[in-house]
């Protein structure tokens, strides 16, 4: 899904402030939000990990850009809880006492998921793999309506495999309820001046985990 999500290679967002012995949790909010999913997901209400994804991709933007990571949890659990009929907006606008501060973007019609989630997303994939460590390949460019773990920055960008991670359930269809449609799954490196041109660092690079789908082979 494009969207705010999507910051992979942004500019403007300043440099990332690693916090020495960062806490798990900063505050104990933060540690009922991580329960609530985690026992969302062991009733059922939460079907998979590409679901719940999903749902944070569709919170408020401005939420997602000042809530934080939990607070975007949050919002991705509420949304998927609205859908699934547990609670309502209304309900958890009166708990928190305001509306403005809920995230929850639920749609009339959510994607069913009628089939159980597995402990693990490896799986077999029939058909051999068409690419190969040290082969050219180029993203595709298409823009995505719904989930995907394919970054904007790297859409049309050319790379080469590093690696073939085997088989792997596609979140594109299992977000959404469409089957788990496994691919194979490669590293591919990318050259940073590919990726942000003559201003990248020279000499450096970036890798990122790709599924089949996503890649053709380059000219």
């Amino acid at each position: 899904m494009d969207g705010i999500h999507d910051l992979g290679g942004r500019q403007g967002f300043g440099p990332v402030n690693a916090e020495v012995n960062e806490p798990v949790f900063h505050d104990r909010w933060e540690a009922k939000v991580f329960t609530m999913v985690n026992a969302a997901m062991g009733a059922g209400a939460v079907k998979s990990v590409d679901q719940f994804r999903h749902a944070v991709e569709r919170i408020d933007p401005i939420a997602y850009l000042t809530h934080g990571y939990y607070g975007r949890w949050l919002g991705g659990v509420e949304t998927l809880l609205i859908e699934a009929g547990i609670v309502t907006g209304e309900e958890i606008s009166a708990r928190a006492g305001s509306s403005d501060q809920i995230a929850a973007r639920p749609v009339a019609k959510p994607d069913k998921i009628d089939y159980p989630r597995q402990p693990s997303a490896q799986r077999e994939v029939k058909t051999a793999p068409r690419f190969s460590k040290g082969q050219a390949i180029v993203c595709r460019s298409t823009p995505s309506s719904g989930h995907t773990r394919l970054p904007a920055y790297v859409r049309g960008k050319a790379g080469i495999i590093e690696h073939h991670r085997g088989g792997w359930v596609l979140p594109d269809s299992n977000a959404h309820g469409l089957g788990e449609s496994p691919e194979h799954l490669y590293t591919v490196r990318f050259a940073a001046q590919t990726l942000w041109g003559d201003e990248a660092e020279p000499g450096t690079s970036v890798c990122i985990d790709l599924f089949e789908s996503y890649l053709q082979k380059a000219l």
